[in-house]
């Protein structure tokens, strides 16, 4: 069985609870064992939330095994297969999804989805090989090149075009059936202190930041029913991570060492516990210090303003 967790770790006090408290949720890429998604999924059902929704699209085994470990603990989940970056794929799932939800739409949905990159060396010349040849080389730099932009593409398609996907497809039921739903999106923070070989995570994480306003914009007087909050966690100890535990260089300039996924999940309950109202439109960061063996995490806002000046030499110029 592919479920390692520890649920008990879920189980946070009851003044954190309210954050998922009967509250009907949808997590998207919540299917990866040992991923903040299935962190996630697992605060919300060890918090009082009324249903939870697994979403997952390779990882089905992981998926199913989280939704019928779930199960056993007497909360309402449901799994759900699909391609976020399919639009026909991600609207054959409504009707489902209000079908498991009772007749409803989510209360709360979490946009974590996402892939990472294994590194590169992102606009540098390949090193040089010993004895190769130039057609050798051209070859070599021809097939690196390529490998290097599609992992990027798969990272930004994933990214963007899910959380697009999915706050287009449940504002819009918000607004016609004038229900309330959350988001909350997962980015990191090297979309604000890009880390070096992860060009495409970088930007995608960086795009998503933008995504809130672009709403607010495009509902207009229907705005007031979606807010939408960006969370900027640091390192968490997953899957795609585990190879840097050890690596302060990694991680480093940021924390004292990695945080475990239930740490990361009992700050986001924390975060989700103030009112939707007040969380709307902003970032919020998860900064940790303290040692190793007693780190301290806090959320600090995050404010992306755009600043411009004037030119000396245009200001008076006319083009």
């Amino acid at each position: 069985m592919a479920f390692s967790a520890k649920i008990n770790q879920f189980r946070f006090e009851p003044e954190l609870a309210r954050g998922f408290a009967g509250k009907r949720v949808l997590i998207t890429g919540a299917g990866k064992d040992g991923g903040i998604g299935q962190a996630l999924a697992l605060a919300a059902a060890m918090n009082g939330a009324e249903v939870v929704g697994v979403h997952f699209h390779s990882s089905y085994r992981d998926g199913f095994d989280l939704v019928e470990a779930l199960r056993a603990q007497g909360v309402k989940a449901f799994a759900l297969q699909a391609d976020v970056t399919n639009p026909r794929d991600l609207w054959g799932t409504r009707s489902y999804v209000i079908e498991q939800m009772g007749g409803k739409a989510p209360d709360l949905v979490v946009c974590n989805s996402g892939l990472t990159e294994a590194g590169y060396r992102f606009g540098r010349a390949l090193p040089e090989i010993e004895e190769e040849s130039r057609g050798e080389r051209r070859a070599r730099a021809r097939n690196t090149f390529i490998s290097n932009l599609e992992e990027s593409s798969t990272v930004l398609n994933t990214k963007i075009d899910g959380f697009v996907g999915m706050t287009h497809l449940w504002a819009a039921e918000a607004v016609y059936h004038k229900h309330t739903t959350q988001f909350l999106y997962v980015s990191s923070r090297q979309a604000i202190d890009p880390g070096i070989a992860v060009p495409g995570y970088v930007i995608a994480n960086w795009a998503v930041l933008q995504l809130p306003k672009v709403l607010r914009v495009n509902l207009g007087r229907s705005a007031e029913m979606a807010s939408c909050t960006c969370l900027m966690l640091p390192f968490v100890r997953t899957g795609m991570t585990e190879q840097y535990a050890d690596n302060p260089k990694v991680f480093g300039r940021w924390q004292p060492r990695m945080l475990e996924p239930f740490e990361a999940a009992r700050a986001v309950t924390r975060l989700l516990g103030q009112p939707a109202d007040e969380l709307d439109l902003g970032n919020y960061e998860l900064l940790v210090g303290g040692t190793p063996q007693a780190a301290e995490m806090r959320w600090s806002g995050v404010e992306l303003q755009v600043k411009e000046a004037s030119l000396g030499w245009s200001e008076n110029e006319k083009i």
